[in-house]
């Protein structure tokens, strides 16, 4: 068994220096609040600079396929300076979901390699419509939606991210030959997408209604479960990644801001009580970078030790980011309170990414059962 690989290699610095280039220039807080007010799912202009001219949107690509052939490496130090902007793209719906769930079908199938193809440049936004609290357990999860025997799709399923603004949605459903994927347009009659009033006004979330929708059907029983699970355990294990930038600018910006805020003739910050505080978080975030770092190895790898990995960066890492954003709130006193500051923003980011892909309970409870640990009985 290979030792996983925590450091980052010089191509993945180059790509963490360029996305962090453009997220300061195109995104900085003032820009995450305005679109968050603006009733945009996303900002297409930011999009549109990241994933179709930055190439970022095809990483998990294969280049034969048009897209970057890297690894779940550098996809996740993409999402720890998403996680540190709090940015509004569809990156982890699009370039991470869709595009993972795409990859288990038949790539030689020109329907699936043709998408593909869209999502790696940038071209198409797609999504998975599952419920983002849809957890990576080993099994697909239940579909909600019916295929009839002429290909149309009927059903609801709710609490889906990334659908509004998508240009194609990827639906598991049941129907005649058995559990299937399926791709959808968003803009055939049929399809509705319903928003609903999300905490992370920054990844929203809508209810997806399918009323004899024209559908395509991509993977049938035989890998439509296995790539919706496969999609979902590269979900939940990049996830850790965004979780692990969104602790690191909640600290940076507590460490700042304690630094210039004076009382009593002195920086806050040099007050005991408070640099306890944040040496404890900055420990709380060498782990969590190591179980970030972990999971997306395996991943790039793929390592048989993959869900093992991922359910102990989720079960960690998420819990972090939330520790993480309660102390910078807390730490910035009456302003962090404020809706001009950006503290809010991380907080919502990390309570929502805190049952995102299943909860730290339900990734505990998964690493449980992997490890064969009992419940205790008394």
């Amino acid at each position: 068994m290979s030792t996983p690989e925590l450091l980052y290699s010089e191509a993945e610095d180059d790509l963490r220096a360029a996305v962090r280039s453009l997220l300061t220039d195109r995104c900085p807080p003032s820009a995450v609040l305005a679109q968050a007010e603006s009733g945009r799912p996303h900002d297409p202009t930011l999009w549109r600079a990241l994933g179709a001219e930055m190439g970022t949107a095809g990483l998990l690509v294969p280049d034969k396929l048009g897209g970057q052939g890297a690894t779940a490496r550098e996809a996740a130090v993409v999402m720890e300076e998403l996680g540190r902007a709090v940015a509004p793209v569809p990156y982890l719906t699009s370039a991470v979901l869709a595009v993972a769930a795409l990859l288990g079908c038949d790539t030689d199938e020109e329907a699936v390699a043709r998408l593909l193809g869209a999502l790696a440049a940038g071209r198409t936004v797609g999504a998975l419509a599952v419920p983002l609290s849809t957890a990576p357990d080993g099994t697909a999860p239940t579909a909600t939606v019916r295929a009839g025997s002429d290909g149309s799709l009927d059903g609801r399923t709710t609490g889906v991210a990334g659908t509004a603004g998508a240009e194609v949605l990827l639906v598991p459903a049941d129907g005649p030959d058995g559990y299937g994927l399926y791709a959808v347009n968003t803009a055939e009659p049929g399809v509705t997408v319903e928003p609903l009033t999300s905490l992370d006004l920054t990844r929203p979330l809508a209810t997806v209604t399918l009323s004899g929708a024209p559908a395509r059907r991509l993977a049938g029983p035989d890998r439509a479960g296995a790539a919706v699970g496969r999609a979902l355990l590269t979900g939940a294990g990049l996830l850790a990644s965004e979780q692990l930038g969104v602790a690191e600018w909640c600290l940076t910006e507590a460490v700042r801001h304690t630094k210039e805020r004076h009382q009593f003739g002195r920086p806050i910050g040099s007050f005991q009580a408070l640099k306890h505080r944040m040496a404890a978080l900055w420990l709380e975030l060498v782990s969590a970078r190591a179980a970030a770092r972990h999971a997306a190895d395996a991943l790039a790898t793929d390592s048989p030790d993959t869900p093992v990995a991922v359910a102990v960066a989720q079960s960690y890492c998420a819990q972090v980011a939330v520790h993480a954003a309660e102390e910078c709130v807390q730490l910035h006193g009456g302003i962090g309170m404020t809706w001009e500051h950006p503290a809010h923003l991380y907080l919502k980011r990390a309570k929502t990414d805190e049952i995102a892909l299943g909860t730290p309970g339900r990734h505990r409870q998964a690493l449980a059962g992997l490890m064969d640990l009992a419940a205790p009985t008394g």
